[in-house]
């Protein structure tokens, strides 16, 4: 009877339930990322979550420069996505950062015009024109670094009559039909469809911006913090930025 009791035991312990999968994460993930990743680090912060069940991404986008200065004064996060090495070096040099940062993506500028071109912008050249309403990135912000770096090449001498904090910004000035013309990342043009028209130029293949991530040195969800950069990393990852028209680094 003993040993029928022992057995009976063991085998209601089989229907228990199981230990968590070893890998899986939970809980929430805080995010820096470039205003410039809105889209694409939206539909991947949803793939994460589908993938890792009772994990939820949560995001802060905005200017690198602004998010940087963020971190650095103590705001909570688990991962930085920058626009561009020279904001994540603001924060790798406060050691907030301890994991080196890895590239991830790669953009560069495109002129964007309101639907129908009203301000017959077609070259760098026409926003020297102080007859034209032209809007910018401010020039601590990836976007208007890159910018200032283009106009440099082309030798000429913009008149802006906005400087924004973020390339979505400035893209709503244009969808809004606020400006005649700006320069915003190909992805910002592709994403606002046909509220705009994008014009390339070639100075822009010399300003290319790279896009590093890095999870933070106190990730308050450490776990899900690399999970989350080893997601963007990802063959998956790479096929949703690629879709969107970042480069490959």
């Amino acid at each position: 009877m003993r040993r029928v009791l022992v057995l009976a035991l063991l085998l209601a312990g089989c229907g228990s339930p199981a230990a968590p999968e070893s890998g899986k994460v939970t809980g929430d993930v805080t995010v820096f990322a470039a205003a410039s990743l809105t889209e694409t680090f939206t539909q991947l912060g949803k793939d994460f979550g589908a993938a890792n069940a009772g994990t939820k991404v949560k995001f802060n986008f905005g200017g690198s420069s602004a998010l940087a200065q963020q971190l650095n004064q103590g705001a909570p996060a688990d991962v930085f996505a920058s626009a561009a090495p020279a904001n994540m070096k603001q924060v790798t040099d406060t050691k907030t950062i301890t994991d080196a940062p890895r590239t991830f993506a790669r953009n560069e500028l495109a002129i964007v015009v309101p639907k129908g071109n009203p301000g017959k912008i077609t070259t760098l050249a026409d926003f020297a024109d102080a007859g034209k309403k032209i809007a910018l990135c401010a020039e601590q912000v990836p976007c208007g670094a890159a910018a200032r770096k283009v106009f440099e090449i082309a030798k000429v001498t913009p008149a802006p009559d906005t400087l924004e904090q973020d390339v979505k910004a400035v893209l709503t000035k244009v969808s809004l039909g606020e400006v005649d013309g700006a320069l915003v990342y190909r992805t910002d043009v592709k994403s606002a469809g046909d509220k705009v028209e994008g014009i390339t130029f070639t100075e822009a293949s010399q300003a290319v911006n790279d896009y590093p991530i890095a999870p933070l040195a106190k990730a308050p969800n450490a776990a899900a913090a690399k999970a989350f950069v080893e997601f963007v990393l990802s063959d998956k990852g790479r096929a949703v930025l690629g879709a969107a028209g970042f480069g490959s680094p």
